[in-house]
Parts: C-alpha cells; sequence; structure tokens
C-alpha cells in the first residue's frame, strides 16, 4: 500500500527519504502530514527547543530544584512537590 517517498526539508533543502515503515507509523499514530524536515533537521529542533533549566532552592522545604525561569532574588521559588501542594490548598 505504501512506497517510500522522497521529500524536500523545508529547513535546509536536503531530499530525503519519507519510508514505508515511517508511513506506517505515522498512520499508526493517527498522522495525516508529511514530515517537513530532514531527519537531522527534526533532531536539531527538538534540541533547540529543549528549556534551559536554572538551579534553585525551594522557598518552602529547602531542596534543590531546577525551574525553567531565571530566578530572581526576594521572589518565592518552589520545587513541583511543593508547588502542587500550594496548587491543592
Amino acid at each position: 500500500m505504501y512506497q517510500d517517498e522522497t521529500l524536500q526539508c523545508e529547513d535546509c533543502g536536503k531530499e530525503f527519504v519519507f519510508t514505508v515503515g515511517e508511513q506506517e507509523f505515522y498512520a499508526e499514530k493517527g498522522l495525516v502530514n508529511k514530515p517537513k524536515r530532514c531527519p537531522e533537521c527534526r533532531q536539531l529542533r527538538r534540541q533547540k527547543s529543549k528549556k534551559k533549566l536554572y538551579d534553585a532552592v525551594c522557598s518552602e522545604c529547602g531542596a534543590q530544584t531546577k525551574v525553567p525561569f531565571k530566578p530572581i532574588e526576594g521572589k518565592e521559588i518552589y520545587c513541583k512537590e511543593c508547588f502542587h501542594k500550594r496548587q491543592q490548598a
């Protein structure tokens, strides 16, 4: 039913093959659009989209934690557990 298909990457312009196996995987996951980027550009895009994490100390329990924003002195910061406890309260 499927055949290997040659596509062109919208980022680098390089041609890449959209294999039968990849097409079957896309169909299984319900994905209808073909990939627009080659595997290398997809990987690079994923790496760039990861947020930088900053070290911080939880204001409530004192545990070391990481947060996706630069801590500002004087502002309270909570670890994941304390943050969820405060939301539920």
